[in-house]
């Protein structure tokens, strides 16, 4: 048979179309994914006061109630998480502990519990950050937590079933944020937040599992 068209001559083409939990949509790198998937994507936003539904990593039974209102998805993406952020000489243990309890342990939380939320082949990717190979003064909390974040998921990948896979995207200082925390970032080039999207869609769409994708 002789293809009059480069269409007749093309195996048919799967439906890719996923639906994506994104938590933390409202922020700037949320706002950057949400508008690079959405074209080809049904996202579901989430945030702590905006957003389809609402969630709070502080708050487990925040999550649970999520993914029930959100049923099953083919991807988890957070783009959320808070640290503290000060001196070590002045720094408490509670204010150490404010930053593992959320964007440490809740993206942890979101993990454990969205495994069971996703169907066969599904993603998570989680948000880390450049202070977890390059200190900075002020940052040993978000060290910690970052650097835990890359132990988390490279350890889950070798566990997860189904297909499922896990990544981290590991940002360094954002262009947009550049004005509120250049200062504590001192000589860091900065990336704008379209070109860290595409590293969650490099997740999202992609077939790696187990990898910290640092966007530099």
């Amino acid at each position: 048979m002789i293809c009059k068209t480069l269409e007749a001559c093309s195996p048919p083409q799967k439906e890719n179309r996923m639906k994506i939990l994104l938590i933390g949509a409202s922020g700037t790198i949320g706002r950057a994914v949400h508008a690079l998937l959405a074209p080809r994507h049904d996202i579901v936003t989430v945030g702590r006061n905006s957003g389809d539904l609402r969630a709070d990593f502080t708050q487990p039974e925040t999550l649970q109630k999520m993914f029930e209102a959100a049923g099953q998805v083919d991807a988890i993406v957070s783009t959320a998480g808070k640290l503290h952020f000060g001196p070590l000489s002045e720094m408490t243990a509670e204010q150490f502990n404010s930053g593992l309890q959320d964007k440490l342990l809740g993206q942890v939380r979101l993990a454990l519990l969205g495994q069971r939320w996703l169907r066969d082949g599904g993603s998570i990717t989680l948000t880390s950050g450049v202070a977890a190979t390059e200190p900075i003064r002020h940052g040993a909390n978000a060290s910690t937590v970052n650097a835990a974040l890359h132990g988390f998921v490279t350890g889950a990948a070798v566990e997860l079933q189904r297909g499922l896979r896990i990544n981290a995207v590991s940002p360094t200082l954002l262009t947009e944020s550049a004005d509120a925390y250049g200062s504590v970032f001192p000589g860091f080039e900065t990336v704008p937040a379209a070109r860290v999207a595409l590293a969650y869609q490099r997740s999202v769409e992609g077939a790696q599992t187990g990898r910290v994708f640092e966007v530099l």
